[in-house]
């Protein structure tokens, strides 16, 4: 019988529904959604009065794979259950020692084995066993396209709605760590009050101190209106602030949207319901820089605009000059964009 590939919403729609099962193997290089599984699994699984008893925690580092076993092993008082939690498992010397416990697992523990950025040998008998007994899930870090869409769900849940640009200004200062992301917020959300319920670029101006005239986002705006005097007075804001507004992520922001845009020139259907289709966005907002995009820009241009970025990028690596500043390549990239 095949593996089955765990979503994040299948697990916690089970741990929700009070369906829990033995093990829980959880990893990847974004620890946000085994973080927060964890969370959740300790507070559905036992109540505050039974945690005293049942509610064990190991730390890979400083503990040895014999007592977390023999921690499983035990029954529960007083509860149905007891939670086993270790995290920081990469650290965990002899992990693999595990199959022997996960052989046959009590129904009464629930073990969480957590990772911490790094992931499991798959090649190892006791992932296999997890996979078999219980709950294998590696957690990717979210290409920076994505995050604005993650923002929006994240906010849609707490009652909120953000406006595109904020969005972006948040990715563009906070980048892609969901625990941060998320963090940040959470305190908006707090500065915000009861009554607003529309996260706007003034509220992230004003309460996590980023501009909302010089971020990527008016910069790829100012490249898709054709405004040089914007677009250069953004690089020299960036050049004048280059650890607010690292070049790299300028780059990759511009790599990301152009790359789309090429796929876009090759979509059958163009509308905006085919651009959403055809690109995986989340959210329609998303649609309109690239439906301006492809008024703007030709196919054959796209390219060499792609050819472009990656050659800056070389450039800021060092490669092909004797000294760059990074303020002088993105002013050159523009020219070579709008010209």
């Amino acid at each position: 019988m095949a593996e089955k590939l765990w979503t994040f919403e299948d697990i916690m729609r089970d741990i929700r529904a009070k369906h829990f099962y033995p093990v829980y193997l959880l990893m990847g290089d974004e620890p946000y959604y085994p973080e927060l599984i964890t969370q959740t699994v300790t507070d559905s699984l036992l109540t505050e009065e039974e945690r005293d008893f049942n509610q064990t925690i190991f730390y890979g580092p400083d503990c040895d794979v014999t007592d977390v076993i023999n921690t499983a092993k035990r029954y529960p008082m007083m509860s149905d259950y007891q939670l086993v939690i270790v995290r920081e498992a990469q650290m965990l010397k002899r992990i693999e020692d595990l199959s022997h416990y996960l052989q046959k697992p009590l129904r009464s523990t629930v073990l969480v084995i957590e990772y911490k950025n790094a992931s499991a040998d798959k090649r190892k008998s006791f992932v296999a066993l997890a996979a078999k007994e219980g709950v294998v899930f590696e957690s990717k870090k979210l290409y920076d396209n994505k995050l604005p869409a993650f923002i929006a769900s994240y906010l849609k849940v707490k009652g909120c709605h953000i406006e595109p640009k904020a969005a972006q200004m948040l990715v563009d200062f906070l980048g892609n760590d969901l625990g941060k992301l998320t963090g940040e917020i959470d305190k908006l959300m707090i500065s915000m009050g009861g009554g607003n319920k529309v996260v706007t670029p003034e509220l992230v101006e004003s309460n996590i101190g980023i501009s909302k005239d010089y971020n990527n986002f008016e910069f790829l705006d100012a490249l898709l209106s054709g405004d040089v005097l914007k677009a250069n007075r953004i690089v020299l804001h960036f050049g004048a602030n280059p650890k607010s507004y690292p070049l790299v992520v300028t780059l990759s922001v511009l790599f990301n949207f152009f790359s789309n845009l090429m796929i876009a020139h090759y979509l059958p259907n163009k509308t905006e319901e085919g651009l959403m289709s055809g690109l995986s966005l989340k959210r329609s907002f998303l649609v309109k820089p690239y439906l301006q995009g492809l008024r703007r820009f030709s196919a054959g241009k796209t390219m060499q605009i792609i050819s472009y970025i990656r050659t800056c990028d070389a450039q800021a690596k060092g490669v092909g000059v004797v000294s760059a500043d990074d303020r002088d390549l993105l002013r050159e990239l523009v020219f070579k964009i709008l010209h």
